[in-house]
């Protein structure tokens, strides 16, 4: 196993990427590292480069400003980088749909790893979502 598949279900460093978000979903990913969820104990932590991070979490509907910044941002990632989408919009851009601006979902852009559903999801959802990553790649062995 890789070290750093086997550094991801043990201590993930997480770099958020907001595309033009309303922020309700960035507010509950802040609510996470708050004491109530404290995600930090489990070694979940937010960091300012992506040069080391493990995992992207994406919120946001991808608009056509943002597609190309995405992409150098992920290809600038250490691989293997896992790809979170969370909240409606980054997973089927909810309202955003038949916009011009909005020509395609996330997944269309980037691998996409876990889908945390919600608008906005609850902390309780996110770290449920961050579980059954940990255990996707405990399965990739």
């Amino acid at each position: 196993m890789d070290f750093r598949l086997k550094a991801l279900t043990k201590s993930i460093w997480v770099f958020h990427i907001s595309t033009a978000s309303c922020n309700n979903c960035d507010i509950e990913i802040l609510d996470c590292i708050t004491p109530r969820f404290d995600v930090e104990r489990f070694g979940i932590q937010l960091i300012g480069s992506v040069r080391h991070a493990d995992a992207l979490l994406v919120t946001g509907v991808v608009n056509r400003k943002a597609a190309p910044l995405l992409k150098k941002v992920y290809a600038q990632a250490p691989k293997p980088c896992v790809v979170v989408a969370v909240g409606q919009c980054a997973l089927s851009q909810n309202m955003f749909r038949f916009g011009y601006n909005c020509p395609e979902p996330l997944d269309k852009i980037l691998p996409v790893d876990v889908y945390i559903p919600g608008c906005p999801p609850k902390p309780e959802a996110i770290i449920d979502g961050i579980v059954k990553l940990v255990n996707k790649v405990r399965q990739k062995k």
